[in-house]
């Protein structure tokens, strides 16, 4: 049975995205909380668990060293921090930057070579409707997924025809518990909205990885918006954002 890898498998869309896998794949589970993981894990016939921090600098290395070979990687663990980035916290972004980049493009570097070398599979990288744009208060959680979506298409492109694929999925707010990790209840953008959920996006994401689509985005409302911003003023576009993102009144 083949092997996936789920990083950040302990809520939100990642512990979607392992559920769907788990039910055809030896999975195996990554993420800092144990417990949740191994509450993840007693649902699935064939889950393993490794307890790692993606934020630490030698956190891709040894996730690696645990798990030397996958045949699915789902690069799902990130997370984002509302302020202006003049009153951000320092570490925190230090944290985000090596977590949402750096570990992501070490794991894909790590299991990508022994994919090609088997003709097959899969790897699917979580980055938002976020990547469309700038993000004022938001600014470098925005560039780091903007840094996901051109990686994935430019790898994606590099494995063309090789049998591996290499999937961006661009979901926008979605009811993850994303929102109260980054703080931002209050924002415009997410206060007083129904959001789809978790389980909702993971599936759609599965199956775009499956079919092998480079750029996947959920919703006909966010697609709209993720093609809009290519036709507008980028003056207009910073300034819409930035409103989208205030404290909602």
């Amino acid at each position: 049975m083949s092997t996936a890898l789920v990083t950040g498998a302990s809520s939100g869309i990642g512990l979607e995205i392992a559920r769907i896998l788990g039910r055809n794949h030896d999975v195996v589970l990554a993420a800092r909380g144990v417990d949740a993981l191994n509450a993840l894990a007693s649902e699935l016939p064939n889950a393993r668990v490794v307890a790692v921090d993606l934020a630490g600098h030698e956190g891709a290395q040894k996730l690696v060293a645990e798990v030397p070979d996958v045949d699915i990687l789902v690069n799902n663990a990130g997370f984002g921090d509302w302020a202006p980035l003049a009153e951000a916290d320092e570490e925190k972004l230090d944290d985000m930057i090596e977590l949402n980049i750096r570990a992501l493009t070490r794991l894909t570097r790590a299991y990508l070579p022994a994919m090609l070398a088997r003709g097959s599979g899969h790897v699917l990288n979580i980055a938002s409707t976020a990547a469309f744009q700038p993000g004022p208060l938001m600014a470098v959680y925005y560039a780091s997924k903007a840094y996901v979506l051109s990686f994935s298409e430019a790898v994606a492109e590099e494995t063309r025809g090789t049998g591996v694929t290499v999937t961006a999925l661009c979901p926008g707010p979605t009811a993850s518990g994303f929102q109260a990790g980054a703080a931002m209840e209050d924002s415009a953008l997410v206060k007083g909205r129904k959001l789809p959920s978790a389980a909702s996006v993971a599936a759609y994401g599965v199956k775009a990885m499956e079919r092998g689509k480079v750029v996947a985005t959920p919703g006909f409302t966010n697609k709209v918006f993720a093609m809009s911003v290519r036709f507008s003023p980028r003056g207009a576009v910073r300034r819409i954002v930035h409103r989208m993102q205030a404290p909602k009144k």
